[in-house]
């Protein structure tokens, strides 16, 4: 499920931003390369890599792995991330008999402070609705194919509780540091549609 497979009508909100980003640009006040690599910067390095190393610390520290698994916010916080959109944050663990996957239903509830900003597909209305009713089938468009024996759990954020996916510790990574693991730990998979590989 690509974000260029769901194009979707602009809101109203979406084309106010972009006739301000238009009209700055055009003047001069901004140059579109900075905003582009301010939103990757927040969309694929500073919140994903928190939460990548949230992931990493708990698989290689099982009491700060239980700490995690029994109060996902506390537990963060100890790494020093926290903050709005980040309360009341409920950590799920993938196993080989259970997959976690995440979505917000309503909108786009989504943990900032662990996983930086949300996807556009995260946000779309065919991921919302179709990842509740046929997970399996979303999950395959991701590139994703799960046993039929494992059972999958969609967790719905909210404005009240957020969700992080702990994922599967990949075979053959018992030699890897905690900041080589970090490395391998990537934003889908903390949502769900994807597994960590080594």
């Amino acid at each position: 499920m690509a974000s260029s497979a769901h194009t979707r009508p602009l809101s109203e909100i979406e084309i106010r931003v972009k006739a301000l980003e238009s009209l700055l640009v055009e003047k001069g006040l901004v140059d579109p390369a900075a905003i582009d690599a301010l939103i990757d910067t927040y969309e694929h390095k500073v919140g994903p890599r928190n939460g990548a190393r949230v992931v990493a610390r708990a698989w290689v520290d099982a009491p700060y792995k239980q700490r995690l698994l029994s109060d996902g916010t506390a537990a963060i916080a100890e790494l020093g991330y926290s903050g709005l959109q980040g309360e009341d944050l409920v950590v799920v663990e993938n196993t080989p008999e259970v997959h976690n996957v995440l979505v917000c239903t309503l909108c786009s509830c989504y943990p900032w402070p662990t996983l930086g900003l949300p996807p556009v597909w995260y946000k779309s209305a065919p991921y919302r609705s179709r990842v509740v009713v046929d997970p399996r089938s979303v999950l395959q468009e991701f590139g994703l194919e799960l046993p039929a024996s494992a059972e999958v759990r969609v967790w719905d954020s909210t404005s009240e509780v957020r969700y992080l996916v702990l994922p599967e510790r990949p075979a053959g990574t018992e030699h890897l540091t905690e900041e080589q693991l970090a490395a391998l730990v990537t934003r889908d998979a903390m949502i769900g549609v994807a597994k960590v590989t080594s």
